[in-house]
């Protein structure tokens, strides 16, 4: 029987989420399954995947193969290099403390650079969002530019006020001379 490690698709109408099984190869993609090893959410950025690493690299040991999308994830979560470390512990190449090592160094260093990009992406959604709000701000003031103006009494009053200003002027030069 062969065994295929492989996405079955649940969820809602365009707001897809996948189980990842482990199926016989002649099974239907959302059927009959031997064994969930976890979910992946490709819905939220950066996407989350949650999974059995111990129990996936026990499958692909037993010789399940992955599908090109499952092979990715597996990557992804470091389960790929979990089994290549295993082979090598099993021949011996390797002792089980180095490659746990190995592991857990390449472990630390996917965290640091998932959550430097995370980081990443909220700064840029925050500048994005910044600029948005100005741009927003430009268009406001310049509408509210054009009600004042259309609000304003002509230009034809404005010396009219500037008329008795001058009266007042010269009523009090004659007040003087006399």
């Amino acid at each position: 029987m062969a065994v295929k490690i492989r996405l079955s698709r649940r969820g809602r109408k365009k707001n897809a989420m996948y189980d990842i099984v482990v199926a016989d190869a002649r099974a239907p993609r959302d059927g009959r399954f031997i064994e969930k090893l976890g979910t992946y959410n490709p819905n939220s950025n950066p996407s989350l995947v949650v999974l059995q690493n111990k129990r996936a690299v026990d499958w692909l040991l037993k010789g399940a193969q992955p599908t090109d999308t499952a092979r990715s994830i597996l990557h992804h979560e470091g389960v790929l290099l979990l089994k290549h470390l295993q082979v090598g512990v099993n021949k011996g190449a390797i002792t089980q403390e180095v490659a746990d090592a190995r592991f857990e160094e390449w472990k630390s260093q996917k965290t640091d650079k998932v959550s430097s990009h995370t980081t990443s992406l909220a700064t840029k959604q925050s500048t994005e969002k910044e600029l948005k709000l100005e741009a927003e701000r430009k268009v406001n003031q310049a509408r509210l530019d054009a009600i004042i103006l259309k609000n304003t009494p002509p230009a034809a009053e404005v010396p009219a006020e500037e008329a008795p200003a001058e009266a007042a002027e010269e009523s009090t030069d004659e007040t003087v001379a006399e």
